[in-house]
């Protein structure tokens, strides 16, 4: 790798992460055409989305995408104005931490050292100028050795479903938005307790899109993920040389298979410097003790989790919505996806129906979080032609 720069201007890169199969959004996504690779809200794939909306920030040639090796060849078709070295594909998956250690490797044999946005590929944004606003500001307080910043949504519901981040003291401004110091990280709370932590304007929804410079994070996942980072070191070593794609398939099952939340994160914003002594010996390598910090982001984001929640997002409480021709009697608040058969819906409410070439979903919408489980079945069932 590239000897780390010690300038202050460091290029600024967005890793998406794309490696996901989406299997709540069955029967439309399946193995190789996943959530991400889908018009799942009737415009652009959620990837050229995604894409879209970051170039105003980064250059098109400063954008990466992790997925894996099922998927590589559709992201390319998707994405075809992107380096074909930009697109890395895990040959097995293993969570999030070594996704974005992957691209962390790369980004630093490419520039030594760079400012990194990670973010998903499959969530909707509806506030584009402000996002992009808060991109800025963000980039701008991680380009400080030793900082992590994550973007808080400002919870609209008691939702079980997210992790929620505290907010702690106010610092100064990156920027025109406001930054506080995380207090700690909450992974889906029970009812009673979400409703508790909206009612006290504290928490945010933690939505998985991380900002810090590539070298605090290797030198944080050297701290918790020794064996992983050693691992990654080596393969480091046979980026563009013809060793890499062996190397690639034969070192990455050997990575810890942990979310970077647990992983790097949250342990990180539990660190402070008094911990960092014992008996008068330092205990840690970190060359600057971490702070993680939250920057509350008012951008209409949703990570459209389900079809209930693509209902919520393209229809009025109430309606119906339809991508085909359809008519509704005695019939309210049903999501229909069958774009070539006339759909008539009669005495039935708030349902979900699904329709693809092979196989039909019906569910009720509060069910629709549940879909992942027929998938489970069909894979106990080895039905292949169906997943």
């Amino acid at each position: 790798m590239k000897a780390l720069k010690k300038n202050k201007t460091l290029p600024a890169c967005a890793v998406i992460l794309a490696g996901g199969r989406g299997t709540r959004f069955w029967p439309r996504s399946r193995t190789q055409t996943p959530k991400q690779l889908l018009d799942i809200t009737g415009g652009e794939t959620m990837l050229r989305e995604t894409f879209a909306r970051l170039v105003p920030v980064f250059s098109k040639r400063s954008c990466w995408v992790v997925t894996n090796s099922e998927q590589a060849l559709a992201v390319r078709r998707e994405l075809p104005s992107l380096p074909s070295s930009h697109i890395l594909a895990e040959p097995v998956g293993r969570n999030t931490a070594a996704a974005i250690a992957l691209a962390a490797i790369h980004l630093a044999h490419e520039h030594g050292d760079a400012l990194m946005a990670v973010l998903s590929s499959d969530a909707h944004i509806a506030s584009v100028a402000k996002y992009h606003v808060i991109l800025r500001s963000a980039l701008k307080h991680a380009s400080a050795p030793g900082q992590l910043v994550v973007l808080g949504i400002p919870p609209t519901h008691p939702e079980t479903g997210y992790g929620y981040i505290e907010r702690g003291t106010r610092l100064p401004a990156a920027g025109s938005s406001q930054i506080f110091v995380v207090r700690r990280f909450t992974e889906k709370p029970e009812l009673r307790l979400a409703r508790r932590y909206v009612a006290s304007r504290k928490y945010f929804w933690n939505a998985g899109m991380f900002f810090w410079r590539v070298s605090t994070f290797l030198e944080l996942l050297r701290h918790f993920l020794p064996a992983t980072h050693a691992a990654l070191m080596e393969l480091a070593r046979a980026i563009g040389t013809r060793r890499y794609p062996s190397e690639l398939r034969r070192i990455y099952p050997q990575l810890e298979s942990i979310s970077v939340d647990y992983a790097i994160i949250e342990p990180a914003s539990k660190l402070h410097p008094a911990s960092a002594w014992r008996n008068g010996k330092k205990t840690t390598n970190l060359c600057t003790e971490p702070r993680v910090s939250v920057i509350p982001a008012r951008i209409g984001w949703s990570d459209i989790g389900s079809w209930n929640a693509v209902y919520e997002l393209l229809s009025k409480p109430g309606a119906n919505f339809s991508a085909g021709a359809s008519v509704g009697l005695d019939a309210t608040g049903n999501f229909l996806w069958s774009p070539k058969k006339f759909v008539a819906a009669l005495g039935v409410h708030n349902m979900i129906l699904v329709e693809t070439a092979d196989a039909i979903l019906l569910c009720p919408r509060n069910r629709s979080q549940d879909v992942a489980q027929i998938v489970k079945w069909l894979e106990r069932q080895k039905l292949k032609s169906l997943l």
